[in-house]
């Protein structure tokens, strides 16, 4: 009896020596992660800058505190467009930016930020999530070690600010502008010389006449960053970006040797962000835009004549882009089958 006693006293103690290895090996010491985030987003940007820190703060609450992503304003750590680097190189951790910023890197991207005369929020995340898109966008970065999460998705923006109204298409001609993405290709074919600049460079590079015109997003944002005071002439439709994406990329390595709870918190948190940043987006629009034209803005549309001018220049710009990017031209081929079959749904399930 003695030795039965001793010899489950002695598994007891073994047993209970196993679980201490286990509570102190590996996988707890995973169970507490701090990343530092660099964002391409300055948190005073309306809806889309706060939603870096919404992401965060639900990924620390969800893990009670044992994933904290750090969140760090653009150039605190890295440029604001220089994020991509940074994180394929795991010199950060993870970054909250949009893959149109890396177009110069992988020009296909373009696809996964906004693109002109694309699709509404349904039928974008569709094409995501279930056409093949979300595929394509995670093999592109893993090529870079970076992987990639929609984390937010925003309304439809303005095209631009003009000092003048634009009566024809001559008059943009030899302008030089702040543009975005493909959008930024579509204006290059309408005479316009284009640059990118990240959203707190824009004011001031106006203000200077660095450059003549901008835009930059939808009236709320563009209302607090002051354009409004140089630039009185604000036109619409948006059509280079009628829905556009933000997201969360990571050093892959570093994401890989999470547990795979994180990984599911940070699923969760971005498709929470999505919702957020769509219905906050849309419910501030029109009141910002009454506010506008409270300070002397003159909002216009674009004639229809001059959006189909815009609309031919795109097809050229697909055109020589497909046919010199291999990449681009598979990205663009999915897109495009996607939006086609899309295209019956969409003509007999909704309101022209």
């Amino acid at each position: 009896m003695k030795r039965t006693k001793l010899g489950t006293a002695a598994a007891a103690a073994v047993l209970a020596g196993a679980i201490a290895v286990a509570a102190t090996g590996p996988a707890a010491a995973q169970e507490r992660v701090r990343w530092k985030m660099a964002s391409s987003y300055t948190t005073s940007l309306d809806i889309i800058g706060p939603n870096g820190k919404y992401i965060t703060e639900m990924i620390r609450k969800m893990s009670d505190g044992r994933f904290d992503i750090r969140f760090f304003e653009p150039n605190a750590l890295v440029p604001a467009l220089q994020v991509f680097d940074a994180v394929s190189q795991g010199s950060v951790d993870a970054s909250y930016t949009t893959a149109g910023f890396h177009v110069g890197k992988i020009p296909a991207l373009a696809f996964f930020s906004s693109v002109p005369f694309g699709p509404g929020v349904g039928e974008y995340l569709a094409w995501l999530r279930y056409g093949g898109g979300n595929e394509i966008y995670r093999e592109l970065y893993a090529e870079h070690d970076i992987i990639g999460r929609h984390c937010g998705i925003v309304v439809a923006e303005a095209s631009g600010w003009f000092k003048e109204p634009i009566e024809s298409a001559e008059q943009l001609k030899g302008k030089k502008m702040r543009f975005f993405g493909l959008g930024a290709r579509v204006m290059q074919k309408m005479g316009v010389s284009t640059q990118l600049l990240a959203p707190a460079d824009i004011y001031p590079a106006l203000e200077r006449g660095v450059i003549d015109a901008t835009e930059l997003s939808f009236p709320s944002i563009d209302l607090n960053f002051g354009y409004y005071q140089i630039a009185k002439h604000y036109y619409f439709p948006g059509w280079h970006q009628q829905s556009s994406l933000v997201e969360l990329i990571a050093h892959k390595p570093k994401y890989d040797a999470l547990p795979d709870s994180f990984k599911t918190m940070i699923d969760v948190a971005c498709g929470e962000a999505m919702i957020n940043t769509l219905a906050f987006g849309e419910s501030k629009q029109a009141k910002a835009l009454e506010t506008l034209k409270s300070k002397g803005v003159t909002v216009h549309r674009w004639p229809q004549e001059f959006l189909d001018q815009l609309a031919v220049a795109w097809e050229q710009v697909i055109e020589e882009e497909v046919a010199k990017d291999p990449v681009f031209a598979r990205v663009y081929d999915s897109y495009a089958k996607f939006r086609a079959e899309f295209a019956v749904w969409k003509d007999h399930g909704y309101l022209k």
